[in-house]
């Protein structure tokens, strides 16, 4: 068995963010254009991965976060 360590992400202002999770791990990634963040999202969800949707960083909370329900 592995040690995973948490890893403190630290969140661009105005970037869209979204988890994958591998092995119950969530991946975060990230994106800095809404179009492409939502079109990435969507191939991983078509690919059947486990996904879930943050939404866009302001610096205290993500908004845009209503978009997606995986």
């Amino acid at each position: 068995m592995y040690n995973v360590n948490k890893k403190k992400i630290n969140y661009s202002e105005d970037v869209y963010y979204f988890d994958i999770y591998t092995n119950n791990y969530p991946v975060t990634i990230h994106r800095t254009d809404r179009e492409l963040a939502i079109k990435t999202f969507l191939r991983y969800q078509k690919a059947g991965k486990r996904c879930q949707w943050l939404g866009r960083w302001n610096g205290k909370k993500f908004e845009d976060n209503q978009l997606f329900a995986s």
